[in-house]
């Protein structure tokens, strides 16, 4: 646990420095849902593409798809989504603000030093809990007695209002890789085992306050099912295959693996696809929490999908056999990881009795590679500064200023994490040399400008 971030400095920061804005502000906002400023949609898209080419572009057995929002109704209801979604709701008595109670409860433990684990728990089962221990609404009042919630968020296609024209915003990505398996077996012909993968939107209606971008209505996920063969790939071998590589991204990001834990789903807190099911948990101050997760779906997507709508999912081999796949499923939440890089990157240190804030993002997903600015407000020095910028922005993502103040733009360039800033002086007109600061160690070292290229090729990486 990073015992420097807290919830309150991470949405402070977040705000000032462009990461990211509580939505609809200037109408009192809006709960769980946030916009993404300037730094935190290029932090978010640098994780992307990372994300694209680590599992999909680099490999030969990933195909990538981009799927509709919106699906046939029918596809949520043979997904088992429509009857089982669902979430377990109380709701405070006096002003009326619903609550997740498996949350409740696990707050209340958490309060007292402890852990529990109330997934798959019926609202019965819920309901006992909270009466044994008297727990309470956040505002301090009785609840009402828990009850199912859908999170789906249900919306109409057409001009006329009906029962007829009832869909649903995908609350998972994961139908539309399934609705396209066939698509893809027939138009890129794949050998077994392959996987369908995609980065995109999903949206659930929840019900409890989230921590900042780590619980929200609407979310970026990248997730891709890998089908396979059972009678030819032992499954656990598969499942440990991906485990590793997923574990391999959270270093390739630069997490500290001492914030990190695998845990394993018991059988009661199981989603109604998966066999088995395991979390890749970082450690926040109010305890870990699920990042990413993993799970064995068996055949239950592509057998349900085949029974409802009549249509054959087998993959056929070249000697006519046919086989219903079984699917290991990665999932990655994208927005959930913006809220855990921050908290992991996050830095104090004391600089001349001063607290410095920094981001220690890794170098290769920081949203701005380098900073560059003239010393001093001066005509000859910008106009030499700007050349020596346009020069480095065509390989790296970089920023200009020229604000005067050489200690609020090294502040502003730590506290968004950029790895570099370059300072050209008056000297640099004279000996073609610049001075370069590191973001971690603030050391600085003078360098030539043509060997700038190459310093930062060789330390972005």
């Amino acid at each position: 646990m990073n015992k420097q971030a807290t919830l309150e400095k991470i949405t402070s920061l977040s705000k000032r420095r462009g990461f990211v804005y509580p939505s609809s502000e200037i109408y009192g906002g809006m709960a769980n849902v946030y916009d993404f400023g300037p730094y935190g949609t290029l932090l978010k898209e640098n994780l992307r593409n990372l994300w694209l080419q680590t599992f999909i572009y680099s490999r030969d057995d990933v195909f990538a798809i981009d799927s509709s929002v919106i699906l046939n109704p029918k596809v949520w209801e043979a997904s088992g989504h429509v009857a089982g979604f669902a979430d377990v709701m109380v709701e405070d008595k006096i002003n009326h603000k619903r609550h997740r109670a498996d949350h409740l409860i696990e707050d209340f433990y958490s309060k007292k030093g402890e852990e529990i684990k109330v997934d798959g728990k019926t609202p019965e089962e819920l309901a006992e809990i909270i009466k044994e221990n008297k727990i309470k609404s956040p505002d301090g009042n009785e609840l009402t007695e828990p009850k199912r919630f859908n999170q789906l968020f249900q919306t109409e296609v057409g001009i006329i209002a009906g029962e007829k024209n009832k869909t649903y915003l995908r609350g998972e990505i994961a139908q539309g890789l399934f609705m396209n398996f066939k698509n893809v077996i027939d138009s890129m012909h794949p050998k077994l085992p392959f996987g369908i993968g995609q980065a995109g939107k999903a949206f659930r209606n929840e019900i409890t306050m989230g921590k900042f971008t780590f619980r929200t209505l609407e979310f970026d996920l990248m997730e891709f099912e890998y089908f396979f063969d059972p009678a030819k790939t032992d499954w656990n071998e598969l499942f440990e295959f991906w485990k590793g590589k997923m574990k391999d991204f959270s270093v390739a990001i630069g997490l500290n693996q001492e914030n990190l834990r695998w845990r394993e789903h018991e059988e009661f807190e199981r989603s109604h696809y998966s066999s088995r099911t395991e979390d890749l948990e970082y450690e926040f101050s109010w305890g870990f929490k699920e990042m990413w997760g993993l799970a064995y779906r068996t055949d239950f997507d592509l057998k349900n999908h085949q029974e409802k709508s009549g249509k054959d999912l087998s993959y056929i081999y070249s000697d006519g056999s046919r086989v219903l796949p079984h699917v290991i499923e990665p999932t990655f939440g994208l927005s959930r990881l913006l809220t855990v890089l921050m908290f992991d990157a996050y830095r104090e240190d004391e600089v001349n009795g001063k607290i410095r804030t920094y981001m220690k993002f890794d170098k290769k997903i920081a949203p701005i590679k380098f900073a560059l600015f003239p010393l001093q407000k001066d005509e000859k020095l910008s106009e030499f500064s700007k050349e020596v910028f346009e020069g480095l922005r065509k390989d790296w993502y970089g920023e200009y200023e020229d604000s005067g103040n050489i200690g609020k733009m090294y502040r502003k360039q730590d506290e968004i994490g950029t790895p570099y800033c370059i300072t050209v002086d008056y000297e640099s007109l004279e000996d073609q040399a610049v001075t370069i600061r590191d973001r971690d160690t603030m050391k600085q070292e003078r360098i030539l400008i043509s060997e700038l290229p190459e310093f930062l090729k060789a330390n972005l990486i």
